[in-house]
């Protein structure tokens, strides 16, 4: 048998496309043996019932003692109880019943006709999803006539330079933005600095915040209180056995995509579609058993291999970033179920195709192997006025070539690849694609024996980054309470007892000169640099 028809032979045998799900998967290019594929079967066997129990309310979560359930979200009947089942399906009437009253002007803002804005103020999955739901799925104005949903803007950090822009882009039109804030906890710092700076512009312009604010956020949350205490226009809940990475079917993803026109009935289809395709115990007709057996084998089952993801379509643009959070958060863990230190991993790093032919590609092809690739293509070419580049050839062309080209040129160097098709890029194949990943991660999860759900070392960065603020604002209490003094960076690590940090209290130190709230030395030795507060004027 010739190279050609053994290549077209392995394809065939290795080729899944569940039905009705207009998406398929191509492994055949990842160089795994027969014995390897028979030897994972019961592990794998091990993994389908770990996630059958799951979904039938296990305890995901021993150290927070919650379960998870995000596949119940788009198939309420599952739920372990009848109220679970009552609360997702009312929540969702509710997303249909606001965003509804919104679109069509009943709903409106004190000084304008309507909303025509969305703000959306979160970060990590409270904005992933969102994004990649939006920049995936908008319909932007066409032929003079307005988008069928708010135009959508996003504050994800504390910077404020980056949330000054989201200020001056919406210039004039806040009194016809709607403002949605998303935090489980409502004490997300991220997430309330940019609520408190988005009220102070609301106030500056006299407008009422709490007439143009929705929250997004867990029962009984400081944020929660807020919202109510103050009236907002609506409060919508965040449930705790739904994790960030896993939550775009949830509230935090439907409720933005549905006031920015999206069919999210489509989209909850194509995830319930997918769903159960990825319940499937035959390992070959199950995508989601195949996609994490090779990521299995292209890292040994310990990450040894990054995950390169190339979508060849410019709406697909976030989804690297997106699945970088539900992959490396879920899988990143330093301890297995057991307790032994295994430092588990998964590397997810991309962008879009082409663009990549003009970026890594040299690395990929002819650098180091230690990687696996994943395309991602769309084949239907949504263009209206087809338009021909070369004779009988459009752009669309271009694109699937550089697409099969590289795949030809990474197999030419024996370096591992798989594909995923869509047909065509709706709301209902993203729901699929997202539902896709979400359950190869678990199962993942499951062959490596680590708990995907649970984000320890989030956490711990988060205290970590508040007792630095706090280390901040005592530094600089410091200087105001001497303020006829100066100090150097020694006497001030020794005042807040940071001798073994001296380094970090030179940084907070230059950040508050630089921007002018202490006064300070710039020698070119930083030992020598002596600090004191800004005289009041």
């Amino acid at each position: 048998m010739n190279q050609q028809n053994s290549n077209w032979n392995r394809f065939l045998e290795w080729y899944c496309k569940p039905d009705g799900t207009d998406i398929s998967l191509d492994i055949s290019r990842m160089g795994f043996e027969k014995a390897w594929w028979s030897s994972m079967q019961i592990p794998m066997a091990n993994a389908l019932q770990q996630m059958k129990e799951l979904e039938a309310g296990a305890i995901a979560n021993p150290d927070e003692k919650r379960m998870v359930g995000h596949y119940w979200l788009r198939a309420p009947e599952r739920a372990p109880l009848s109220e679970l089942t009552d609360s997702i399906r009312a929540n969702l009437e509710s997303i249909h019943h606001f965003a509804k009253d919104v679109l069509e002007g009943r709903l409106k803002p004190t000084n304008s006709e309507r909303f025509r804005k969305l703000l959306l103020i979160g970060i990590g999955g409270s904005a992933l999803g969102p994004q990649l739901l939006y920049q995936a799925l908008e319909s932007p104005p066409k032929d003079g006539q307005p988008a069928s949903g708010l135009e959508t803007y996003f504050i994800d950090n504390t910077d404020p330079d980056g949330m000054g822009r989201i200020f001056s882009k919406l210039g004039n039109a806040f009194e016809e933005t709607l403002v949605l804030v998303i935090s489980k906890s409502g004490g997300t710092v991220e997430t309330r600095n940019g609520m408190l700076e988005t009220r102070n512009v609301f106030e500056h312009k006299n407008l009422n915040f709490t007439k143009h604010a929705v929250a997004v956020t867990g029962e009984g949350s400081l944020l929660d209180k807020l919202a109510k205490e103050e009236q907002w226009l609506k409060v919508f809940p965040m449930w705790d056995w739904v994790g960030g990475r896993t939550s775009v079917t949830s509230t935090v993803g439907l409720l933005p995509a549905r006031l920015q026109g999206i069919d999210v009935d489509a989209f909850l289809e194509g995830a319930r579609l997918m769903d159960q395709h990825t319940r499937n115990r035959e390992i070959r007709q199950n995508p989601a058993a195949m996609l994490s057996l090779m990521w299995h084998h292209a890292g040994a089952g310990k990450g040894e291999r990054a995950m390169v993801v190339l979508p060849y379509r410019d709406r697909l643009e976030s989804l690297a970033r997106y699945l970088q959070q539900l992959v490396m958060e879920s899988i990143g863990k330093e301890k297995d179920l057991n307790g032994n230190v295994v430092e588990q991993g998964l590397t997810v790093y991309g962008n879009k195709g082409s663009t990549d032919q003009h970026a890594y590609i040299q690395q990929l092809r002819e650098g180091r192997s230690d990687f696996f690739t994943t395309f991602i293509e769309v084949l239907e070419e949504p263009v209206h006025e087809p338009f021909e580049v070369e004779p009988g050839i459009r752009s669309g062309d271009f694109l699937q070539g550089f697409l099969l080209g590289t795949l030809e040129a990474l197999t030419e160097k024996k370096r591992p690849s798989l594909t995923l098709s869509l047909e065509r890029l709706n709301a209902k194949t993203l729901g699929s694609l997202i539902a896709l990943y979400e359950r190869s991660v678990g199962l993942y999860a499951s062959l490596i024996g680590i708990n995907a759900y649970h984000q320890p070392g989030v956490e711990s960065g988060k205290k970590a980054a508040a007792r630095i603020v706090v280390l901040k604002t005592r530094l600089f209490s410091i200087l105001k309470s001497e303020a006829d003094q100066s100090f150097s960076v020694d006497e001030l690590a020794l005042k807040t007892g940071q001798e073994s940090d001296k380094d970090l209290v030179f940084n907070l130190l230059e950040s508050l000169r630089i921007n002018r709230r202490i006064e300070g030395s710039s020698e070119s030795d930083p030992s020598r640099r002596r600090y004191s507060i800004v005289p009041e004027k």
